[in-house]
Formats: structure tokens, C-alpha cells, sequence
């Protein structure tokens, strides 16, 4: 079937728009700045993401930008516990591991993960075929050239959503060639990653020339900077910035979308299906009594 994505044991259709909370078990989160570290407070935040909508999480273990270094072992301790503990806890969810690292995936894969989360563009080419021994899904993104870590300094592009396409299906095609299941594929142009504030508003823009690749269309921007930069607001005050690419990448075809809010988040998701068309109202007694 067409445009099917398949994660775990669910099975996701072209119209479905899905949630993908952020957990992160770091200390130094730029958003919620250590809040789900701890273990118990972050099986808390699944329980609450699951509760308001959420049909996947996503467990990190090493902030994105620049920080105190991480090694292997540590984002393995970090991580794989509460990816067990989440499995056991909610065996239908789909998890995802936010990591370039194939050490790291074994690992979470083994404990219960679905799905390998990498932002940083195959900085490590071993991901993908951790992917295909385990049956893992994979997310092809573009990180603009940098190595894992790094910010973006004076960065250019002839055509930024040429340079995505290119690189992100170039990436989708090698896993499809290592054997990585092509219904566990995602694309992700990774707003932010690589890139200043106009390249990210472009990529937005046009994100239907990325959902016209056919690969579905993830879309991480919750609370970015780029969003912060546009509408000149500290990181606590971006939700409404963040909604509102939400709904247009969801009406341009992106199809998962890494949150931080997750209910509202979902609202926004629902009533944009519900005006395409594609999601009936939970209620129509207007006008009909």
C-alpha cells in the first residue's frame, strides 16, 4: 500500500498525522533544561505524553547542540533503561532512539526501540545497517554538513530544499540498499540542523517538494530557534509559533511530528485533518436539532 509506514507492531496510513513526543533524558535539554533526567520523571512524561496523544516517543540521551561531552557508555546508561522501562510499561507504543551512534542502537533495539532516530545525516554509516539486521525503522535527515554537535556558521546553499531532497533520499535509497525495510523509512530535512532562520522558513514553505519524494515526512520544530528568531521570543514562549508550522507542514503532507507540547500539539493535528477531510468531527449538532 502506498505511503505506508510501518513501526513496531503499528501500522500508520497516508493520512494519519502522528505525534512523536520529545523525551529527553539529558540534563541540559535547551527546552525543558533537565526536567525528564531522572528516570521516574521521565516514565512520568511518557505516561503523560501517551495519555494526550502521543503514538510515539522519542528517548535522547545527548543534547544536540554543543555541551558537555557524552560518551557511548554514558548514552547507553542513559537511555536503554528507560526505553526497557517504557516497553514494558506500554507494549503497543511505538520508540524511537534519538542517536547517530550504532553502538547506542544495538543497544536500544535490544531493549525494545522501533525506531533509530538520526539527525545528524549518517554521520555514523553503521546506523543504517544496525537498522537492517534488526528490522529497525530509520530516519533519513540532513544535518547541512556538520558532524554531530555542531552549530551552523555562515551557512549557504544554492537551493537549501534541493540540498535536502538530495540528501535525504540519497540517504533513504542506501539504507533501502543495505536492507533497511523501505515501509520504516522516514525523511526528516531537520529544520534548524545546518541552516539559519530563512533556510528553515523556506524548507517550511516547500515542504510538499519533500512529502513528492514519497518517503513519508517527519518534521522536528518544536520550539527551534528558528521559530524564536522569527517571532523574537525566548524558547518558553514559542508554542504558538511552533502550532503554526505544525499546521502548515501538516497541510503541505509532512506526516509525524517531534513535540514538546503533545496535546496541544494533537488538537492542531486533528483539526487540520478534519478541514482536509481526512478526519471526521467528534461531534456535528450544529444546526441539525
Amino acid at each position: 500500500m502506498p505511503g505506508v509506514l510501518r513501526l513496531g507492531g503499528r501500522t500508520f496510513g497516508p493520512d494519519d498525522l502522528v505525534v512523536m513526543a520529545i523525551v529527553n533524558r539529558t540534563p541540559d535539554s535547551f527546552f525543558d533544561r533537565g526536567a525528564t533526567f531522572a528516570a521516574d520523571s521521565a516514565l512520568r512524561a511518557v505516561e503523560r505524553a501517551v495519555e494526550e496523544g502521543a503514538e510515539i516517543v522519542d528517548i535522547g540521551g545527548v543534547k544536540a547542540g554543543p555541551g558537555v561531552e557524552v560518551d557511548v557508555a554514558e548514552e547507553i546508561r542513559r537511555t536503554v533503561g528507560t526505553i526497557a522501562a517504557v516497553r514494558a510499561a506500554f507494549p503497543e507504543l511505538v520508540i524511537s532512539i534519538d542517536t547517530w551512534r550504532a553502538e547506542v542502537a544495538v543497544e536500544a533495539v535490544a531493549a525494545g526501540a522501533d525506531l533509530l532516530n538520526d539527525t545528524w545525516s549518517g554521520a555514523d554509516p553503521a546506523l543504517a545497517q544496525v537498522a537492517a539486521r534488526t528490522g529497525a525503522g530509520l530516519v533519513c535527515s540532513h544535518a547541512g554538513g556538520l558532524s554531530p554537535r555542531n552549530r551552523p556558521h555562515r551557512a549557504a546553499f544554492d537551493d537549501v530544499v534541493a540540498d535536502v531532497v538530495r540528501t535525504v533520499t540519497g540517504l533513504a535509497e542506501r539504507a533501502v540498499s543495505l536492507g533497511v525495510r523501505a515501509d520504516g523509512i522516514l525523511i526528516d530535512p531537520a529544520h534548524d540542523f545546518g541552516k539559519n532562520t530563512r533556510h528553515s522558513l523556506e524548507i517550511t514553505r516547500r515542504l510538499g517538494e519533500l512529502a513528492g519524494t514519497g518517503w513519508p515526512l517527519l518534521v522536528a520544530l518544536s520550539n527551534k530557534d528558528f521559530i524564536g528568531e522569527t517571532l523574537d521570543l525566548p524558547v518558553g514562549e514559542r508554542l504558538e509559533g511552533t502550532l503554526a508550522a505544525t499546521a502548515i507542514s501538516a497541510w503541505l503532507g509532512a506526516r509525524v511530528f517531534r513535540a514538546h507540547q503533545v496535546r496541544p500539539t494533537r488538537r492542531v493535528l486533528d483539526m487540520v485533518a478534519a478541514v482536509a477531510g481526512t478526519r471526521p468531527p467528534r461531534l456535528t449538532r450544529r444546526g441539525l436539532a
